[in-house]
């Protein structure tokens, strides 16, 4: 594994243990400062900063006991890269897929923006 990819893996899994746990360092870590998310779930649409996001999760964490994830696609070139995760439990019975698109800024690499579509009812 490339250590692009190795790098972010491990972002990726910053987004997923932060936002699961309400762990505000670790999305902190993920997130470029001017991160962005957007999305619409049962009809509310969100269009957050990466401060009123990393509120939402420590006030509301994602992993009620049975959320999983998966990475199903990262695609690097050169300095930016997108990564797309599905997430089935968050918050006990809401399916995700989030698109993710990352910079290399300021020699390492963030996560830039979040946007997401409710893909359903897990229960």
């Amino acid at each position: 594994m490339s250590k692009d990819l190795t790098e972010i893996v491990r972002l990726i899994n910053l987004y997923i243990d932060g936002a699961g746990k309400g762990d505000a360092k670790k999305l902190d870590e993920a997130f470029h400062s001017s991160a962005h998310w957007f999305g619409t779930v049962h009809g509310v649409d969100y269009a957050l900063d990466k401060e009123s996001f990393i509120g939402l999760m420590v006030e509301t964490p994602g992993d009620t006991g049975v959320m999983q994830c998966k990475i199903t696609d990262i695609q690097i070139d050169g300095s930016a890269a997108t990564a797309t995760l599905r997430e089935v439990g968050f918050w006990g019975t809401l399916a995700f897929t989030d698109y993710f698109s990352l910079a290399l800024l300021d020699g390492r690499w963030q996560i830039t923006c979040k946007t997401f579509a409710n893909t359903g009812e897990t229960a």
